[in-house]
């Protein structure tokens, strides 16, 4: 077990500061295996590759990886990369990934949120740097393992967030920092998810298991459940049926996990990461003191078809407090007087609210303010994202921006809205501890039980 002691607020604090601190360290001095020249290829395995998995490989191997092993528990929804790199070695169980392959120096995690956790410590524990999609865990107790192993390892690793270090983020960072539209006190974000069922029972009876699928290793620590292929035709809508995209009528697997606790973290889980990594940056964001939600009804099993979650941070670095707000399944905030006639929210962006005006995503607004904005200078270094910046730290260069030490408090706020989503109440949080101090139960939800036999201990 990790001891509290291990997580302290200034801990915390430090590893947000490392990560954003972008100073280039020489391969000679760190530690950990992978010390790759620039001109030779990093050695990658994939974990999860049917679905991003694919497309997130096909970036990797655009920055001269070379990809040795694959491992799926698919054999159908993987059989795309099966067939684009037919050089990789085939496993269906990490573990004999992990065992077998020697010489790779680089793990990619596209799986589902729950095993997120689980493969990435253990490719932490063999010295591999690791990539994992976001959000980097299921649970804030899961999240702190995982950030603890991580720099235990001292390896190079990286979350597939939208990337704060992009000309937008530092963009947005500079412009906040020069005081363009005064002291922020308000943040408000929303996105157009989910795109996939959410507020749903779960479907009776059960379906045959393919030979091509393993859904016991699919499961790994979740609760046990029959296995369904199909929902029901009374569960869908007309439009569903006859939308020919097969993934809309899939129970669980693929895609559809999202939408359920036991394995994925709901709209706010897999979006809020993309959606916070810039106000997280440009406000200087640590550990809330509360948070609060209200959604569509909350079911057991599920995450609600639509949800509102407001957080708020104390006063941080010459900051004022701030309350930040999120919305989504087709929510967003209230109509800024500020936005001209006839312009319309977008589906998806973040409002900045400071006392001498608005900002939507990096511009003022109404557009004359802007126009009328005298912007300051570029002092943040740009770079060029997930996949770039996490191939330059293995190959010698600086950290990757959204590494573990920055992604696990970004993964933390979202993972806290989902705890104030299911409980229906307003939780006061104590970070350094993690510890939700006005409902003892409610803390159940920072560390969900293991099942089957899966363990993070060692």
């Amino acid at each position: 077990m990790v001891s509290k002691k291990q997580f302290s607020r200034r801990q915390f604090m430090a590893g947000t500061a490392a990560a954003m601190t972008f100073s280039i360290v020489p391969r000679h001095v760190l530690g950990g295996p992978g010390r790759t020249p620039p001109s030779e290829k990093i050695n990658l395995a994939g974990i999860g590759i049917g679905g991003v998995g694919h497309g997130q490989l096909q970036s990797c191997d655009k920055q001269n990886a070379q990809i040795v092993a694959l491992c799926d528990v698919d054999d159908k929804y993987a059989a795309k990369s099966y067939q684009k790199w037919p050089q990789a070695r085939r496993y269906r169980d990490y573990r004999q990934l992990l065992e077998s392959e020697k010489d790779i120096d680089a793990v990619y995690v596209g799986t589902p949120d729950h095993t997120h956790a689980l493969i990435t410590i253990a490719a932490l524990r063999k010295g591999k740097h690791v990539c994992c999609v976001k959000p980097l865990t299921r649970t804030i107790y899961e999240c702190r393992r995982v950030v603890a192993e991580a720099r235990k390892a001292n390896v190079f690793t990286q979350v597939t967030a939208s990337a704060n270090s992009t000309e937008a983020g530092c963009r947005t960072c500079e412009m906040i920092w020069d005081g363009a539209i005064g002291d922020v006190h308000e943040v408000h974000i929303w996105s157009n998810r989910p795109l996939w069922p959410q507020g749903m029972t779960r479907p009776k009876g059960a379906d045959p298991i393919p030979d091509t699928f393993d859904w016991d290793l699919w499961l790994g620590p979740a609760r046990i459940r029959p296995f369904k292929d199909k929902w029901p035709p009374e569960h869908l809508t007309l439009d569903q049926i006859n939308s020919g995209r097969s993934w809309q009528l899939a129970v669980y697997h693929p895609w559809n996990f999202r939408g359920w606790w036991d394995f994925g973290t709901g709209a706010l889980g897999d979006m809020g990461c993309h959606h916070f990594n810039i106000p997280m940056r440009a406000l200087k964001m640590g550990h809330p003191s509360s948070i609060s939600a209200t959604s569509t009804k909350v079911m057991s099993e599920s995450a609600p078809l639509a949800s509102i979650v407001t957080w708020k941070f104390p006063a941080r670095e010459g900051m004022p407090p701030l309350k930040a707000v999120w919305y989504d399944g087709g929510i967003k905030p209230p109509r800024p007087s500020e936005l001209e006639s006839g312009r319309d929210l977008p589906q998806s962006a973040v409002l900045y609210v400071g006392d001498k005006g608005k900002m939507l995503d990096r511009r003022i607004i109404p557009e004359s303010k802007m126009k009328a904005y005298t912007m300051p200078p570029k002092t943040l270094k740009r770079r060029g994202g997930t996949w770039s910046e996490w191939f330059e730290a293995m190959r010698g260069g600086q950290s990757a921006a959204c590494q573990f030490n920055w992604a696990g408090p970004l993964t933390e706020i979202v993972l806290l809205g989902n705890i104030a989503i299911r409980t229906g109440k307003r939780i006061d949080w104590d970070g350094e501890n993690m510890r939700i101090t006005n409902d003892s139960d409610a803390n159940k939800y920072i560390k969900e039980p293991y099942h089957n036999g899966w363990s993070l201990e060692i």
